[in-house]
């Protein structure tokens, strides 16, 4: 062989091993997933079995990686899916074990779904506020406890944090509101406390902000009506006291609002019944005082649920000019007097008016 023919070999196993080694996953990522599943037992669905070879970008369930830099993007593992592999096993999944700090190695994460496993317990690793490129945090439905990443708002890129139905022990974290980018946040059925951050205002990408079933205390701060794209705001079963600001009336796509089961109190915001929102409950509060007759076209409820307070006087006869009333609640309150005749009062059942002191007519009983 000539020298010439020499090099030129050299030089095309050197371009075939440098493709070969851009087109699969650096040992580095291989070596932080095979980590990370060692500290997971799943027993009924084998999802784990395609976890081999050497190439992590190829055929790894659940894995795939960026094109272009061929690193570890995104890690997508539900226990609820219409996946092939659940449909054969006739089963939803089921996982143990835990969250294995190993997964901070992969340092181009851009998502991370681990939801719906039931049995996934420890804590959320304190690295995980080292992924610079993180978007998606999504943890729902395991048995994850401890807190919070107190310095999670490092996170600027996160769009979609969600850890509802775990068992996670925290304190709201300060650094939350640095959350810049956060358009979904969904923190349900936990056991989170603290009072909400009165600049929650910072969060103005926000659309979606679940908190109920946790034991967060304190008022609604007024900030909120700063964040201009919230549609669903839900507050309820939780420990907030005070009034609500009428200033959530005023949101221009704020369409439901949930804060039932907390320690409310005051007069309802006139604001809140021509408004935007189209799903109302403020049911099991201290509400009090007449309900306010300022209903009118603007007013259009799917659900308007305000039982279990303390009202009195009458039913508002505006409501009969609400442009559309579904489903109305005002049991267990201390309302007297006539029920108003006509739309929508003509379709709703004597269940929407049970419990009070001394209402009549339709659907009731008739008046003496």
């Amino acid at each position: 062989m000539t020298m010439f023919s020499y090099i030129t070999l050299l030089a095309t196993l050197t371009i075939f091993i440098s493709t070969c080694t851009v087109r699969s996953c650096p040992p580095s990522d291989r070596a932080a997933l095979l980590a990370f599943k060692a500290a997971l037992h799943e027993p009924y669905l084998g999802i784990f079995n395609s976890w081999a070879g050497t190439d992590c970008c190829h055929n790894w369930y659940g894995v795939s990686c960026d094109m272009e830099t061929k690193r570890v993007a995104d890690i997508n593992l539900r226990g609820e899916s219409e996946d092939p592999i659940f449909q054969k096993a006739g089963r939803s999944g089921y996982m143990t074990g835990s969250i294995s700090p190993s997964i901070c190695k992969l340092k181009r994460l851009s998502s991370l779904t681990i939801a719906d496993w039931k049995g996934i317990s420890g804590p959320i690793p304190a690295c995980i506020t080292s992924l610079p490129f993180l978007r998606i945090l999504d943890l729902i439905g395991n048995r994850l406890s401890g807190q919070i990443p107190e310095d999670i708002g490092r996170l600027h890129r996160l769009t979609v944090l969600n850890i509802a139905d775990n068992l996670v022990t925290s304190r709201i974290p300060r650094s939350l509101t640095n959350l810049s980018s956060l358009m979904h946040l969904d923190l349900r059925n936990n056991r989170i406390w603290g009072s909400l951050p009165r600049d929650f205002g910072r969060l103005r990408m926000l659309s979606r902000a679940l908190w109920s079933r946790n034991y967060i205390g304190g008022t609604i701060p007024d900030s909120i009506s700063k964040i201009y794209r919230l549609a669903d705001l839900d507050l309820s079963l939780n420990r907030l006291s005070g009034e609500i600001p009428a200033s959530l009336g005023k949101m221009a796509v704020l369409a439901t609002l949930n804060l039932d089961a907390n320690n409310l109190s005051g007069k309802i915001p006139y604001s809140l019944f021509n408004s935007a929102i189209g799903n109302l409950n403020l049911s099991k509060n201290s509400f009090h005082g007449y309900l306010p007759d300022v209903f009118g076209p603007g007013s259009y409820f799917m659900v308007l649920d305000l039982s279990y307070n303390n009202f009195w006087g009458p039913v508002p006869k505006s409501l009969s000019q609400a442009s559309f009333i579904g489903h109305l609640d005002l049991s267990h309150n201390r309302l007297c007097g006539r029920i108003p005749a006509g739309p929508p009062f003509d379709h709703l059942e004597a269940s929407s008016f049970a419990y009070n002191a001394c209402l009549c007519g339709k659907p009731l009983g008739a008046c003496r």
